[in-house]
Formats: structure tokens, sequence, C-alpha cells
């Protein structure tokens, strides 16, 4: 068996987005998996949506998340250049071998008469307009033209594509392991363009002719991939590398959160959710976009969430560390139908990471030394403790640690009535004058003095916590209220208890 060589092969014309990023994962787990090569390639041959910034984003976007190419454009390699528009000349070379083999020509039609033609094919009721190998006797192409006549026109510089020639009335049969064995016959597709007529090949020639010579094992992409696939199947044929043809692995589509559609930029922007790895700017709306890093991911809970998007290890396993995603991954379990992506599915695998391995006091101590606010360490674990459970980005860890270090200045009620606060403020007066005294506080003392007192006035928790949060933190919702008086001390607690007096029952 030869070595197992992927590639993850990239369009700069945008920024990366979860989809892309699964593609890397899958190529670059089944390359570990069998200790081969992951290969990382740039595709820019469509140098009219090229973006320059793009590349880089990609590289950074891989480093992140630790998928690491062992060859390509980061760190070079015996099959380079990996980046096409330096790879000009080998496409040249490769068009003009289909040329002498006569599986290509020439084709020298305008614009206009493109136009022409489609119109004509419109006008005689043809649903499918196409330059293929019907309406080519009728073009201006080295098929219909003389050698001489042909050679004349090039020698003039008349610009030109070069153009696959289908053959009629055949069947292109070839196995995907995601779908299984696909026949098409050849009079349903068109002759694509090769070479283009400014001298770049399109992605047809270009992804063919690289995966031979960098001698890829297996073709993993996206599904949207599988109407070319009959064309670079007939092309390796052309070439005479039947044998050399990589395993075609055709993913199935990421759709939306409803699952309804495939997954696109606009639900990002309209859902308040995220499908790109890392923040870029966005010219269209004038405001960064942010990504899953600047959110709160942590890499190693989109590589594990993001695994299972399309994939099934036939358990019920879901926590996979990279080792364990390379150790269980498997072709042959990839599944056919669509895979919803689902935001807070996300959110769950990275609070099981953050719990597992994040260190919540660093982000704490970070914030507070930029406030310049003071603090001993044994309440930052204290604040961490009582939090992490309620943090599913690391952006929450301050966004609920802040408020023991920083008072209220609102208080966000929209629940209680006057009538309710003033009657729960003197419950948490009289409780607070009652556990006063006590000289040091414990979770086991107050918690039994607050289950003793509220028993022998016969109130319930509701009568007095939701206020006692608003109290302390300026909302109804919050850690629970005996630990975090605790932490926050007899001194700090009552000076909130003062300050909403103050302000709300004056």
């Amino acid at each position: 068996m030869h070595k197992i060589r992927t590639r993850f092969a990239p369009s700069p014309t945008g920024m990366l987005h979860i989809g892309g990023i699964r593609t890397a994962l899958y190529n670059y787990l089944i390359a570990k998996k069998y200790n081969g090569d992951f290969i990382l390639r740039i595709e820019d041959t469509d140098s009219k949506r090229f973006v320059p910034e793009a590349q880089d984003y990609i590289i950074k976007t891989l480093e992140w998340l630790n998928i690491i190419p062992n060859e390509g454009v980061i760190n070079g390699g015996d099959y380079g250049p990996y980046i096409q528009s330096l790879r000009g000349d080998i496409y040249k070379h490769y068009a003009k071998i289909l040329i002498d083999k006569g599986a290509a020509y020439y084709a020298f039609d305008t614009n206009e008469e493109l136009d022409a033609m489609h119109q004509r094919l419109i006008s005689s009721n043809v649903s499918s307009p196409q330059y293929n190998s019907v309406t080519r006797e009728y073009m201006r192409n080295s098929l219909v033209l003389s050698h001489d006549e042909t050679e004349k026109l090039i020698n003039e510089g008349v610009k030109y594509v070069i153009r696959f020639k289908t053959p009629k009335n055949t069947i292109i049969r070839y196995h995907d392991i995601v779908h299984g064995w696909i026949k098409v016959n050849s009079n349903t597709l068109d002759d694509k363009i090769l070479l283009k007529s400014d001298g770049m090949a399109t992605y047809h020639l270009a992804n063919v002719v690289d995966d031979y010579l960098m001698k890829i094992t297996h073709v993993i992409r996206g599904e949207e991939w599988l109407p070319s696939t009959p064309l670079h199947v007939l092309i390796y044929q052309a070439f005479g590398w039947e044998n050399e043809r990589p395993i075609f692995v055709h993913l199935p589509l990421l759709l939306n959160p409803s699952g309804n559609g495939k997954l696109s930029k606009r639900d990002c922007y309209d859902g308040g959710m995220t499908i790109f790895p890392l923040s870029w700017w966005n010219n269209e709306q004038k405001k960064e976009i942010l990504g899953f890093k600047e959110k709160g991911f942590l890499p190693e809970a989109i590589i594990n969430a993001l695994s299972l998007l399309g994939w099934n290890p036939g358990n019920n396993v879901e926590i996979m560390s990279l080792e364990e995603l390379i150790h269980n991954f498997s072709l042959e379990k990839l599944c056919k139908s669509g895979a919803r992506f689902n935001y807070e599915k996300f959110k769950w695998f990275n609070h099981h990471y953050m719990l597992k391995n994040y260190d919540f006091n660093k982000d704490i101590i970070a914030k507070l030394q930029h406030e310049a606010i003071t603090f001993n360490i044994s309440q930052i674990e204290a604040v961490t403790d009582i939090i992490k459970e309620r943090c599913k980005l690391t952006t929450d860890i301050w966004e609920q640690g802040k408020i023991f270090f920083l008072p209220p200045q609102q208080y966000k009620n929209d629940k209680l009535s006057s009538e309710q606060i003033n009657n729960s403020l003197k419950l948490i007066q009289e409780f607070m004058h009652k556990i006063h005294d006590i000289p040091y506080w414990t979770f086991e003392t107050l918690h039994s003095l607050c289950q003793e007192y509220m028993k022998n006035n016969n109130i319930s928790y509701q009568d007095i916590m939701p206020t006692f949060r608003l109290i302390l933190f300026g909302e109804l919702n919050g850690p629970d209220v005996i630990k975090s008086i605790i932490i926050l001390g007899k001194e700090e607690t009552s000076k909130r208890i003062n300050n909403f007096i103050y302000h709300v029952c004056k």
C-alpha cells in the first residue's frame, strides 16, 4: 500500500469557515492515523476572487487548532511550489500533453460568439445550454479549424482557452467512500475550460495535475465538488493515470442550525453565533466578525465538536482528545446525510474542556491587574470555584467573576415589585444581623442558619434570594448567595446592602 498522503487545498477567496476546517481536520486525521503526510496547498487559480489576507488567515487558523501540515506552504517539501499561481508552467506543459493526445483542444470563441451560441440553444428550447460534444462542432476551435488555421491564430496572438474534449456516449464509473459507486453519462457534461485565456489553469486541471504530482492518495473534500468528479476521472484517464487515481471522499454538507439548508455566513450574522475560527474584518458590514477564538472557544473543543459533524465513531463516546480522534477515525464511518451545526453543542464541548484544562485564575488576575484592583489569591480561587460551572466560554469568566470585585452600578429588575423588595430587604437585614457576630463564616454554618431562619419565619428561598442577588450583583440571577457573601466578606456585603437601600429604596 502506498504511503497515505492527503491534502487540504483551500482557495484564498475569503475567510476560512467551519466547513473548511472540517475538511482540513478529516484530511489530517486519516493521514496521522496511518503515519502518512498531510499537505497544505493553496489553490489560488481564481485570481478575480483572490483575497490577499486569506492565505495568512488559513495558516494562522491551522496553527491555532494544532492541525499542523508536515508539508506544504508553511514548511515546504519535495513537491513544491505549493501555491498554484506559482505552478503555471507545469499546467501549461500538461495541458499541451492533453492537446497532443487529442483529449483537449484550443477554443478561440469570443464572448459574443459564446453568447450567440447560448441564445441559439435557448431559442431551441435546450434547457441547459452548454459548450459540449455537440455544440463544439459548430464553434471556432481546433476541432473544426484546420491545423494550419489553428497555428496561424495562435501565432497571431489571438486569445484562446484550452477545453477538455469530453467523449461522447461514455459511462463514467467511479467509487466514492461516502456515496458508493457513481455512474454518469458523459453526454451530460460540458467541455470544461482547463487553461484560461490568461494562461492560468482552472481548478479542474490544476487539482488533478497537482494531486498526481504530489502523490495524493485520498481526495477528501466537500460534497459540492461531487458533480465535477466525473470530469476529473476523465482527465486521469486521458493522462493514463488511472492506476494513480486517488480515493475520492466527498463530505456531507454542514447544515444551518434549523437543518433546512447549507450553513452560510448569513446564519452567523443573523444568529449571533460564529462559523469562523478567527476574527476578520467584514468590508460589506464595516465591522469585525468575531471568530471562535475571540468568542472564547478553546481549540481542542472546536476539534472535538467538529469531528462529530459528519462522522460517527459507532459508540456513545463524545469527548475525545486529538490523539483519540486520530486513533478512532475511519473514513468508512463518515455519514452520508448533512450534519446540522449546533452552536450550543459547541459551547457544551467548550465548557467540558474549560473545566478540564483551563486556568480560570489567570484570566481573572489579568483583568484585575489591568483594572488596578487589589486582590488575594485565596479570594480568586474561591471566585473561580463558584463561577466555573456557569462558564461555557472563556469570555464568560470575567463576566461572571467581576461581580465579586466591582459593586453593581445599576440594578436590573423586571420581576420584583417594590413591595416584594421591601419585604425581602427586611428579612435580609434581619438575617445579616443574626450572623454578623459569627467570627468566621463557613458555608456549612451560614447555610444551616439560613435554613433555620427561613423555617422559623415560614419563608422560602423565593422570598429572600432574588432580592439578595439583586442587592449583591445588580441582577436577579447569579451564583449561590451564601457562598457569595462568604467571598465578599462582612464589610463588602454590608456596603452593598447599604448602597442598594440608598439608590433603590430611598
